[in-house]
């Protein structure tokens, strides 16, 4: 289980520092909690799950049927933690058998636009990144020859 997170965070932003100053002054200051933000938001499953809910409403099977290798106690975990953070609200409906659904808060919609711009980079520039890796594969395999 996570730790317990401060239920006040501290303010992370630095006066009086440069852009080019240390980039990983949020990661070590006490009270920040930029990086636990950034490593929920940044897990491969949460970034599908926020993508899938984009305008929509979805069950929890209708999510794991769309996430391919998502475990349901994964999905769960995952669900949960966007819940706790305000990302994700989940409704139950009142009727036999009960009814689910889950969907993006207007945080988690702001969240979005910011995905789909990383996708989108992503979609731009991967034929540059496999030429990349496979320029680094043959010479890791040449340097092990």
């Amino acid at each position: 289980m996570e730790a317990a997170a401060s239920s006040h965070p501290s303010h992370c932003a630095v006066s009086g520092h440069d852009d080019h100053d240390d980039p990983f002054q949020w990661d070590s200051r006490e009270g920040c909690e930029v990086r636990q933000i950034l490593d929920r938001i940044a897990d491969k499953w949460s970034l599908l799950v926020i993508a899938l809910l984009e305008n929509r409403r979805l069950r929890f099977t209708e999510l794991r049927r769309e996430i391919d290798g998502v475990s349901r106690r994964m999905l769960t975990v995952t669900l949960r933690r966007l819940e706790r953070d305000g990302l994700v609200r989940r409704t139950v409906h009142p009727v036999v058998p009960p009814r689910v659904e889950y969907e993006l808060t207007p945080l988690g919609g702001t969240l979005h636009a910011t995905i789909r711009s990383l996708v989108s980079w992503t979609e731009e520039h991967q034929q540059e990144i496999a030429a990349a890796r496979a320029a680094y594969d043959a010479r890791a395999a040449a340097a092990d020859a």
